[in-house]
C-alpha cells in the first residue's frame, strides 16, 4: 500500500516534552511511519497509509491535549 506524506499543524506544544508526547502518540498508531515533530514550526510530519490513519492521528493528538489540524 502506498503511503502519503502528511503535515499537521499542532497547536499547544510549548516544550520538548510536548513535542515528544506528540511524536510518541503518532508512532503508536499502526499505519503511520517516519514521524518528525517540529516544535518551533508547531508541525508534525509523517507518512500515513490511508486517510483513516490521518483522521486517527488528529483524534489521538487532540485526545493528548493538543489541537491538530490537517494542512492539506
Amino acid at each position: 500500500m502506498a503511503s502519503k506524506k502528511v503535515t499537521l499543524n499542532v497547536e499547544g506544544m510549548s516544550c520538548g516534552h510536548c513535542s515528544g508526547m506528540v511524536q510518541k502518540t503518532l508512532e503508536g498508531i499502526d499505519g503511520i511511519s517516519n514521524v518528525f515533530v517540529d516544535l518551533d514550526a508547531k508541525k508534525a510530519d509523517f507518512n500515513a497509509d490511508t486517510s483513516t490513519h490521518i483522521d486517527k492521528a488528529i483524534e489521538k493528538i487532540n485526545d493528548a491535549g493538543y489541537k491538530a489540524s490537517n494542512t492539506y
